[in-house]
């Protein structure tokens, strides 16, 4: 499944400030590292995130979220968003400026 360029531009351009980031293909996506490990990405036109299993929880309850089952099933602490949810630069910003602290609090690798 290829992923939306357009998307991935824009989640690029939001986490450009960062010198920790790098990317990676995986899954048929687009991932975005940060320091080392899994912090987002892009699935077809799916935003993925890195939650943590309560971030995530909480993501689910609003609209346009989905739990990540790439394999059929739910990955624990991922969601998926809708392109419909990340649709302005202000929802873009809210949901990695989410991935991104729960992903920081993660080991360093």
């Amino acid at each position: 499944m290829p992923y939306d360029e357009r998307l991935a531009a824009r989640v690029r351009e939001i986490l450009a400030a960062r010198d920790d980031v790098t990317e990676r293909r995986m899954f048929g996506g687009l991932t975005f590292m940060v320091g080392g490990h899994m912090c987002c990405g892009v699935l077809g036109e799916r935003l993925v995130l890195r939650l943590g299993d309560e971030g995530a929880s909480e993501a689910l309850s609003e609209p346009f979220t989905h739990p990540m089952d790439f394999t059929g099933r739910p990955a624990k602490g991922f969601v998926y968003v809708d392109a419909e949810g990340a649709r302005t630069r202000r929802a873009m910003q809210k949901w990695l400026s989410r991935a991104v602290r729960s992903t920081t609090t993660l080991p360093p690798r």
